[in-house]
């Protein structure tokens, strides 16, 4: 029995798991470009890097303060929880080695080599040892282990090569770190093709050279992975009229380099150095791996530069153009957005609407103020500029900035800075909630009138995203939308979150509450023997309020469909539970990323949102759900769902064993209809 699944519920963290190897899949799948699973390949590892810093991190934190305690799905412990990671990531290790070693066979019949110096045992060539003498080996700083230097700090993820030497009859560990300032891949290139190999095979290969006064009984490449779970909550003791949260967090993001392991990498197996590290790093050996060929993969992302320009067309998707939005006799996106309801779905629709509406607002002399909320920004950003050029231009523009945005701290922490040099207004968020809202509102005024423009979006202001994420957005004149908008700015400036709007469901007071009532109303039409249907789209699924909402609804006979890109906590296929629920979830080209939430069977009642239906959207950040009034609007939404539902190719279905399959029928990829057909 899998004590990951209980009832109808799916544990978190297996959930994230098996996401995860649905990433891999698309890896290994003859489905996709060459290029294209290098590119998955490379996403499945940051994504597991970024699950053990920050997942299995708060679970470590979790195991010091309460190991008693027991998550509220399955009742599993810290320590079983913990348990069970360790084990399901050795699987996808070895699934992961039997990906790679595909991938690597066929960039060898394009002409590309991958060398790992681990795995074979042969001569390094001439070019790769001149590359480690001339440019690598001035920047080693190799240190050999004794009474006066202790194991050296092994920073978060970073490379070392630890060799296990003998010296006068004495045994000794050397370090040697594989410099950061090198190419990560070193290419050798001739007639015959192209041959590779990466900085840290080189260094493991000549590391005898270095240590050439010792004699190496063995070695390997290791890394580390240290809990980044900063905790970047404030007490009532920090509010102090001098008090920065832009230092304290500065100082908390610093932090994370001397936090606890989480887990030990070997590029190979060498059971004296693994004591040895596990001891001085205070770590288990069931948090240690042994990795086949490499610990990351993102050099894969620039391997297409070495091939014929012609072969990496055919090795990639074919480039996408996303439409301009089509504006009909409107001369700006302004004029148009204020006759209706403007509707982007990106990246099939392009981000220069948006862009082009805020460029325009920055100069208009009827705009008299801009506010926005940013969590996520491009580092060379349009809407910086914008915003910056709104304010030279007179303009009353306030920026509330997500400083805790995980991984984005320091790129936040610059933003700010360059806005409020600008002279904008810049806000820091909300005391303990994160502003993960996605919101701009333009003030527009006429004499004593003013009107309102609002954006609302499903992803980030960042117009690289737009290109690689699916998202919903809705550009609307409509007041009393602006209206909200405008209390809703103007509260988050004074610190209040607990604020109930006209049109707008925004957490942590109305949106949990919002959609669960809107899902009651379902079940009550359910029971009176009227069609009730649901449909959501959303990342995750793990609020339990929400998860028996939807059994209480299906045990009522309505009819649900939920696509869940990433975790799912509800069980589907129950019987007598959960029946009337199907989960499936799409891994594609591009990131899933859009939420929609709708609510009928006939005209169905639909908002888009910046949340996932997980305990820390609905209660610990600031989100906002949107209706859509326009009718169209909701039809082409309509449409869209229709289209995402009948997906086959790219979807899987989870069943109520707890396992995702695919349907072996023939199918339509949802995307790539997207891309073809304009809906």
């Amino acid at each position: 029995m899998n004590k990951f699944i209980r009832k109808t519920f799916i544990n978190r963290e297996y959930s994230w798991l098996q996401f995860n190897e649905r990433v891999l899949e698309e890896a290994y799948s003859q489905n996709n470009p060459l290029l294209e699973k290098c590119k998955f390949l490379s996403i499945f590892t940051s994504n597991l890097d970024e699950f053990f810093m920050v997942r299995v991190g708060s679970l470590f934190n979790e195991l010091l303060v309460n190991p008693q305690a027991k998550e509220n799905k399955t009742g599993l412990t810290p320590g079983e929880q913990l348990d069970g990671i360790y084990k399901y990531t050795k699987k996808l290790y070895d699934m992961r080695a039997k990906t790679a070693k595909k991938i690597f066979a066929e960039l060898k019949k394009e002409g590309i080599t991958i060398e790992n110096a681990r795995l074979k045992n042969k001569k390094a060539g001439k070019r790769f040892e001149n590359y480690f003498q001339k440019t690598m080996l001035p920047l080693l700083n190799p240190i050999v282990i004794d009474s006066k230097h202790p194991l050296i700090h092994l920073s978060n993820l970073r490379m070392c090569v630890i060799l296990h030497l003998e010296h006068g009859g004495k045994n000794f560990f050397g370090i040697l770190p594989v410099p950061n300032k090198c190419d990560r891949l070193i290419i050798d290139q001739d007639e015959s093709g192209v041959k590779m190999m990466t900085s840290e095979d080189l260094t493991y290969y000549f590391a005898n050279k270095v240590f050439s006064k010792y004699k190496v009984l063995s070695k390997a490449i290791v890394r580390l992975t240290r809990n980044a779970d900063v905790n970047t909550e404030v007490y009532s003791v920090d509010y102090e009229l001098e008090y920065d949260f832009s230092k304290l967090l500065k100082r908390k993001v610093d932090s994370r380099t001397n936090l606890p392991s989480v887990r030990l990498e070997f590029s190979s197996a060498n059971k004296i150095i693994e004591n040895f590290l596990c001891k001085n790093l205070n770590i288990n050996s069931n948090q240690c791996f042994t990795i086949q060929h490499f610990f990351d993969y993102k050099f894969l992302f620039s391997i297409d530069k070495y091939l014929p320009q012609d072969k990496v067309a055919k090795l990639k998707y074919p480039p996408l153009q996303s439409r301009a939005l089509p504006l009909a006799k409107a001369k700006s996106v302004m004029s148009s957005v204020l006759a209706r309801d403007l509707f982007l779905f990106y990246p099939f629709d392009s981000m220069d609407t948006l862009l082009d509406l805020l460029d325009n607002a920055s100069v208009n002399p009827r705009v008299a103020g801009i506010k926005i909320t940013i969590y996520r920004l491009d580092k060379q950003s349009r809407i910086v500029e914008a915003l910056r050029r709104a304010s030279r231009n007179g303009k009353d523009v306030t920026a509330i900035i997500e400083l805790a945005a995980r991984f984005d701290e320091e790129n936040n922490l610059h933003v700010a800075e360059i806005l409020k040099e600008a002279g904008c207004t810049v806000v820091y968020g909300v005391g303990n909630y994160k502003v993960h809202s996605k919101i701009m509102l333009i003030v527009l005024q006429e004499g004593e009138n003013i009107s309102y423009i609002t954006h609302l979006g499903t992803g980030n202001y960042s117009e690289s995203t737009s290109k690689q994420y699916t998202d919903f957005n809705l550009i609307t004149a409509n007041h009393e939308i602006g209206s909200d908008a405008a209390d809703f700015f103007r509260n988050l400036s004074m610190g209040d979150v607990h604020f109930n709007y006209a049109k707008l469901f925004v957490s942590p007071e109305t949106l949990k509450e919002g959609l669960l009532q809107k899902i009651r109303e379902q079940t009550t039409l359910a029971k009176k023997g009227k069609p009730a249907k649901i449909v959501c789209k959303m990342n995750s699924l793990t609020d339990v309020d929400f998860i028996e909402e939807f059994i209480r609804a299906s045990i009522a006979g309505v009819e649900i469909q939920l696509i869940v890109r990433g975790i799912c906590c509800l069980l589907p296929g129950v019987p007598g539970k959960t029946e009337n629920i199907t989960v499936k979830s799409i891994i594609g080209r591009f990131l899933e990323h859009s939420r929609i939430y709708s609510f009928g069977a006939e005209n169905p009642e639909m908002y888009i949102s910046s949340a996932d239906l997980m305990t820390r959207n609905t209660e610990k950040r600031v989100e906002i759900a949107t209706p859509i009034i326009d009718e169209k609007i909701r039809s082409k939404l309509s449409k869209i769902l229709e289209v995402i539902i009948a997906d086959n190719e790219k979807a899987s279905y989870l069943t109520a064993e707890g396992k995702y399959i695919r349907k072996q029928e023939p199918g339509q990829s949802s995307q790539q209809f997207f891309i073809e057909n304009a809906v």
